[in-house]
């Protein structure tokens, strides 16, 4: 841990929701905008819309060429990138300390002033369907998708892409009416960490995105989330068979997150988890096995999957439930400890990344309302007991699953 790190957090004149965290010696600053616009804000026949205006966004200003504004970044180091995901979409940025001033300014004219133009706009649609057919090729990208709608709802369950129908449909002028609608300062929630002036960045940003948007419109919202149980089977033709399953979590804010994470190390945390030794070390049944959980705002969502053959898919299925379901009757203190050590040294190895400390930041003030230090995020590590995961197992039963399959076969007689 380094000296003197400094969590603030205030809201800026302009709207903003600002966070930043002081981080004295570090060599590079990272900035996060994110923004209330994600795949949820779609209209139905225009799904992958929210990806569209991502990528375009940066392809010209009122001042700029798509080569000027990709100029200006390389001409000071500055790495910026961007991704719409189901309830934000987040912009990411990285430079040296004494860059930071032109970075922000070039982010605030990239995202108030874009002229989406028509040739960006129809290369970005264009490969937008190359990825959707590339995603043919790629079964467990393919079987997220198809769980997704499933484990979140119509609405949450949405893919970035969208559908190809749903891309030929879009227009610039949906790109443009998107952008006016969803992104504004009262929008926003900007995190900046590093060896930074904290007031005279805040002062920067007020000042960079003072009057952008409509300050009266509503920000981030938690979605509620549409579960529906069952089993389910789309046939392709491949050599493999995957095979997803989902049933509810908890929420990123809920008391019971942390005994979750140290839960999910017990079962996939490593290659002395209990999944990859009683399902692949030991049986062999497997290509590859995991668990892990997700987050929309509010909600929370359990994941297992794995690769197998056809002739194994019901036995793969059938072992990775016992492997979840008896954790509650023979979890042992060593497992225990060792999914604890292995999330804490996480925590710490992750800490010695600038743009990860405020990746993680965004992610608190996206969640939370609040910035969360690592010491905060230890402690509740280590304080879980065997207790505590039985009791998590017992008031958040699997009584609800999901499954998706994927392959040549369909599970038999398998019960959800």
């Amino acid at each position: 841990m380094e000296r003197s790190e400094t969590y603030h957090h205030r809201r800026l004149d302009c709207g903003i929701e600002f966070a930043a965290l002081e981080m004295p010696g570090r060599h590079t600053v990272a900035l996060n905008v994110r923004v209330a616009a994600g795949m949820v804000d779609e209209h139905e026949s225009k799904l992958g819309l929210g990806n569209i205006v991502e990528q375009t966004i940066t392809k010209g200003t009122d001042s700029k060429s798509a080569r000027d504004v990709s100029d200006a970044f390389d001409a000071i180091g500055a790495q910026f990138t961007g991704g719409v995901g189901r309830q934000s979409t987040v912009f990411r940025c990285s430079c040296l300390p004494e860059y930071l001033d032109r970075a922000g300014a070039l982010i605030a004219e990239v995202l108030r002033t874009p002229t989406f133009p028509e040739d960006s706009f129809a290369v970005a649609v264009q490969l937008a369907q190359q990825e959707l057919t590339a995603m043919e090729d790629d079964p467990q990208e393919l079987a997220s998708r198809l769980i997704a709608r499933h484990a979140y709802g119509p609405r949450l369950g949405r893919h970035e892409l969208g559908t190809k129908e749903t891309l030929a449909a879009i227009t610039r002028d949906d790109v443009v009416e998107y952008w006016k609608n969803h992104y504004g300062a009262a929008r926003m929630q900007i995190c900046v960490g590093g060896a930074i002036d904290v007031d005279a960045v805040a002062k920067a940003i007020d000042k960079q995105f003072q009057g952008f948007g409509n300050r009266s419109a509503d920000a981030f919202e938690n979605i509620p989330v549409e579960f529906s149980a069952g089993v389910r089977h789309q046939d392709k033709a491949l050599e493999q068979e995957h095979i997803l399953m989902c049933w509810p979590g908890v929420s990123a804010t809920d008391p019971e997150h942390s005994v979750e994470r140290v839960m999910l190390g017990i079962l996939s945390g490593g290659m002395s988890s209990r999944l990859f030794t009683e399902v692949r070390e030991k049986q062999g049944l497997v290509y590859w096995v995991g668990a892990w959980n997700e987050h929309p705002r509010g909600a929370g969502m359990m994941f297992a999957g794995a690769s197998t053959t056809p002739a194994r898919c019901d036995q793969t299925a059938r072992t990775l439930l016992r492997e979840i379901d008896r954790l509650a009757e023979d979890i042992t203190h060593e497992e225990l400890e060792r999914s604890k050590i292995g999330i804490t040294a996480k925590m710490q190895t992750h800490g010695d990344i600038t743009r990860a400390r405020v990746g993680e930041l965004s992610g608190d003030i996206y969640h939370h309302g609040r910035p969360i230090g690592v010491e905060e995020r230890k402690a509740e590590i280590e304080a879980v007991t065997i207790d505590d995961v039985r009791r998590y197992l017992a008031t958040h039963p699997r009584d609800k699953l999901c499954v998706q399959t994927l392959g040549p076969r369909a599970l038999e007689e398998f019960r959800a």
